[in-house]
């Protein structure tokens, strides 16, 4: 069968050689020259940093690719050159208003008594949290992440979890008398750009995954992912099309038949939309009733210095900080610099009124004197340069998930993953939503 997968982001990559494996004639439309989407880097005067994400919780979900789709990824990246994907000890810092801060390690043991360390009894209110979404995590690996379902099929047990009136804000009241516990629950799905009075409360299993299977990364960066997914493109024969802007979706009879692009029409037996459905025209009405979660105001630094060089900003953050406030600044330290030098990224959420920089360094983290190279990124930069926004669909109550498209669409013949599509965006979530459409179109 001919498969057109139009956008090559993670999961328009993930979701092309699988379908390769499978037998299908797939041809990849990228309206830019790059593929990759997030998992891409930004380069400046010798530094480089990570565009995307910089690690995912749940690596089975990149090895099942690797070895559905040909050759394991051990075998694919040589474990004995060090560059498996790697566990982290630590998933990240927290640093609050007050000056207190936590260090979340990945170990559940380990959390409790970083949460004890902060005020007693807040260790147990933290597992307690924390444990009370293992049945939730059950129910949806086994009827939601891992099998394809439509709004009108959903498993009697998946609607009696998604169908819920609490939200995650009011979860969180009741489970933390203590603003501290709270806001670490709370901070993935703030970094996505939600308000938590709209996110229902099971999207917090998050938090739950993270604890489950830690948070992984791959030496080099994560981008390498796309540099791997890319060479197994060429393996599975997969055609790849760049710098073709897909206009839209041609049907016929009421299914779809082709893809019009800006040189022509691509026929199809199947079409794959790994991009924000929107953009074509023919399926932007069954997505009227959402909104994108727009990105962070982000910056990339090149400061001179190491974290090894002694006191300072830069020996304190050794790995991952969000710094919490009105406005909170996530730091990132990674990438490649110059010797003498270290890369940070900042991602910038909130009531942001003036400069990141200014923000950390009345909170310590004074690094403006440092600064050598800076590269600035507003949300709207981030959205035209990868075509969409990576971070998906803006929760708006309990509603937001049947109102996804994916792994079906309601055009016969059209299938959808992604960050848009079900079941999120994030590495896991995107890479699941890829092995989704797999399985329902199946087999050549």
């Amino acid at each position: 069968m001919r498969v057109t997968v139009v956008g090559a982001g993670f999961g328009g990559l993930a979701a092309s050689v699988r379908l390769a494996k499978l037998g299908h004639d797939v041809t990849l439309l990228e309206a830019s020259q790059q593929l990759g989407g997030a998992l891409s880097t930004v380069t400046a005067h010798d530094f480089t940093w990570e565009s995307g994400p910089t690690m995912t919780h749940v690596p089975a979900v990149v090895r099942d690719l690797f070895r559905k789709s040909g050759r394991a990824l051990e075998a694919e990246l040589g474990v004995e050159a060090g560059a498996e994907l790697q566990p982290l000890d630590v998933v990240r810092e927290h640093r609050f208003e007050d000056r207190s801060r936590v260090v979340l390690p990945t170990s559940p043991r380990g959390q409790v008594a970083a949460f004890d360390a902060l005020a007693p009894g807040l260790g147990r209110a933290w597992d307690d949290h924390v444990s009370s979404y293992a049945d939730t995590w059950d129910v949806l690996r086994r009827h939601y992440f891992e099998v394809p379902w439509t709004p009108s099929s959903l498993p009697r047990e998946v609607a009696a979890v998604v169908d819920s009136r609490e939200t995650l804000a009011k979860r969180l009241r009741r489970a933390f008398r203590d603003d501290r516990p709270a806001t670490v629950a709370a901070h993935l799905l703030v970094a996505d750009g939600h308000d938590l009075r709209n996110v229902p409360a099971w999207a917090g299993v998050v938090t739950h995954l993270e604890q489950l299977f830690g948070a992984w990364t791959m030496a080099g960066g994560m981008h390498r992912l796309r540099d791997l997914l890319e060479a197994r493109l060429e393996t599975r024969g997969v055609a790849v099309v760049r710098g073709e802007p897909v206009l839209d979706l041609v049907l016929r009879g009421g299914r779809v038949a082709a893809v019009r692009t800006s040189r022509g029409d691509v026929e199809a037996d199947a079409v794959v939309c790994a991009v924000d459905p929107r953009r074509l025209p023919t399926l932007a009405p069954h997505v009227e009733r959402t909104m994108p979660s727009l990105p962070p105001v982000v910056a990339h630094l090149g400061l001179e210095g190491t974290a090894d060089d002694g006191d300072g900003p830069l020996a304190e953050i050794r790995h991952e900080t969000v710094v919490h406030g009105d406005a909170t600044v996530v730091v990132r330290p990674g990438g490649t610099a110059p010797p003498g030098c270290t890369a940070w990224t900042l991602h910038g959420r909130g009531r942001i009124s003036e400069d990141l920089l200014k923000v950390l360094a009345r909170r310590g983290l004074d690094v403006r004197d440092r600064v050598v190279t800076r590269v600035d990124r507003t949300p709207l930069e981030t959205v035209q340069a990868w075509g969409g926004s990576p971070y998906g669909v803006l929760w708006q109550g309990r509603a937001t998930v049947r109102r996804r498209l994916g792994p079906t669409t309601p055009v016969e013949g059209v299938y959808a993953c992604g960050a848009h599509a079900t079941p999120g965006s994030g590495l896991a979530y995107v890479g699941l939503g890829a092995a989704l459409v797999a399985g329902v179109i199946g087999p050549a």
